[in-house]
């Protein structure tokens, strides 16, 4: 397989069932965009060895975080569930940005995680760190 092969294999699994329409929406913005994205982020960079994908989710929101980017930060903290995280550590890493990222950044990333928390609950969706069997549903696309 090519880097962007590989990529949108790695995207499926963190992604779950949202993969399609979040590819599709990528390549509605422009194709060169949802191309990079897969190739440089999926591939080249979420591809690398050092870290698995719980550390490698862990390190993404906190640093969606502590930039404020909240649309990304609830794709990703769902993508954070999918690979195993647990709501308690996701909320942790939320505390710890107080710290660093001060405390309105912190207070914006809890009321995301909340947000997605009380989808999932909803909608009944399973996830890894959510305590259930995996069955990785739709929640918040890129």
């Amino acid at each position: 397989m090519n880097r962007y092969e590989n990529g949108i294999v790695r995207f499926k699994e963190i992604k779950g069932d949202g993969a399609e329409k979040s590819i599709d929406r990528l390549k509605s913005l422009h194709p060169d965009l949802e191309k990079l994205v897969m190739e440089f982020a999926f591939n080249d960079i979420y591809g690398r060895p050092a870290l698995d994908m719980r550390s490698r989710e862990i390190a993404t929101i906190a640093a969606l975080a502590a930039t404020g980017h909240i649309n990304q930060l609830k794709v990703h903290i769902q993508a954070a569930l999918n690979v195993g995280v647990t709501r308690e550590e996701i909320i942790e890493v939320m505390l710890q940005m107080a710290l660093y990222a001060g405390f309105p950044a912190a207070i914006s990333a809890i009321q995301a995680a909340k947000e997605v928390f009380d989808e999932i609950e909803i909608n009944s969706i399973k996830t890894n760190g959510s305590g259930i069997e995996p069955e990785r549903k739709k929640l918040a696309s890129i």
